[in-house]
């Protein structure tokens, strides 16, 4: 029997999904979606940064369309022998949550979203690296806001903020004002320095002219910031862009204040290396950071802010801490794990 004609919908519908596929080799009812224009890539953005509960609250369109291009793009990949396979989709956040395509979860309809159709002229070798990389964790993201805002923990403010529990959170508050920025431009910097990188984070900056999020570059732990750059540079160029960067840094330093801090730290904890007792006082002092050592406390060298400092550091540069975090657990949760190795340094700091 024949099939009947296609409407004029379906026909678009297997336009979009057609151009989806020849673009990458597959294609998902995301890819049809955006094709039909009926889901703009902004709110794609930010349903993967969990600022939306669901995919199907940013939809401009009917529920009977919706279901309409659920059905075509199922029949039309099984007709042309596509092969599914499902794809997990988690927040690009440090929970790393599930993520919802609709509002009341109905199953067979999140299974549908979920599925990738992957043309059958991939080789095996290469449909495998495909559903490796679908199925990747999306990069923990943090937004350069263009409006005032305000930290939902401290509620200060500062040029970065990362959402936790679809909360503003500056990198302070985050544990996360460790890493420097990487602006874009140098692809293998980038790549890698966050290959080095335990902890990493994309940076991206609302466009209103083109109304979605442009990337500005990538937040790195310096040291793989570092090795990357020996990795990519002449010694020469390396040693130039070491001298810019610690140009920039002194600018920022109040040497002064930062070598009485670290006498502090030594008199407090007389077991740790001069050396480490100067970088975490260098840190913590930056002047402008809203580091515990420029709040009030710290200026007046307090015993507290002293050991807040201390033990930031010990939290990074000695425990598991950052991989925790870049592997989805919460911050206290983290914090609680590696709480024994960090009373560990301290009382060997103290002897």
């Amino acid at each position: 029997m024949n099939r009947p004609t296609a409407s004029a919908l379906e026909r678009r519908i297997v336009a979009a999904a057609e151009a989806a596929l020849a673009g990458s080799k597959s294609v998902s009812m995301i890819d049809v979606l955006t094709g039909l224009g009926w889901l703009p890539g902004r709110r794609v953005d930010e349903w993967r940064q969990g600022r939306i509960a669901d995919l199907e609250e940013a939809l401009s369109v009917r529920p009977d369309k919706l279901t309409t291009a659920l059905e075509t793009l199922r029949e039309w990949a099984e007709r042309q022998g596509l092969r599914p396979s499902e794809t997990a989709y988690v927040a690009a956040a440090r929970d790393r949550r599930p993520l919802r395509f609709t509002s009341d979860g109905d199953e067979a309809v999140e299974r549908e979203f979920r599925t990738h159709w992957l043309s059958p002229d991939l080789t095996e070798a290469r449909r495998e690296r495909l559903i490796e990389r679908q199925n990747r964790a999306p990069d923990l993201m943090v937004v350069l806001p263009l409006k005032d805002w305000s930290c939902a923990v401290c509620h200060g403010t500062g040029d970065l903020m990362i959402l936790e529990d679809d909360q503003p959170t500056c990198l302070t508050c985050a544990d996360m004002d460790h890493l420097v920025f990487l602006p874009s431009g140098d692809a293998a910097l980038t790549r890698r320095a966050k290959k080095a990188s335990t902890l990493s984070a994309v940076v991206v900056r609302f466009n209103r002219r083109r109304k979605r999020y442009d990337r500005q570059g990538l937040l790195v732990e310096e040291p793989a910031l570092e090795l990357a750059e020996e990795q990519c540079l002449a010694d020469e160029d390396v040693r130039a862009r070491r001298r810019e960067r610690d140009r920039e840094r002194r600018a920022d330093e109040d040497l002064e204040f930062q070598a009485r801090m670290a006498g502090e730290i030594r008199r407090m904890f007389p077991g740790c290396p001069a050396d480490r007792a100067e970088a975490i006082a260098r840190h913590a002092g930056t002047r402008g950071s809203g580091r515990v050592g420029r709040s009030a406390a710290g200026r007046a060298l307090d015993e507290g802010a002293i050991r807040a400092a201390v033990v930031a550091s010990i939290r990074h540069e000695d425990t598991g801490y950052d991989t925790l975090l870049m592997s989805g657990v919460a911050r206290m949760t983290a914090r609680e794990r590696i709480r024994a190795d960090v009373d560990a340094v301290l009382e060997r700091w103290q002897g």
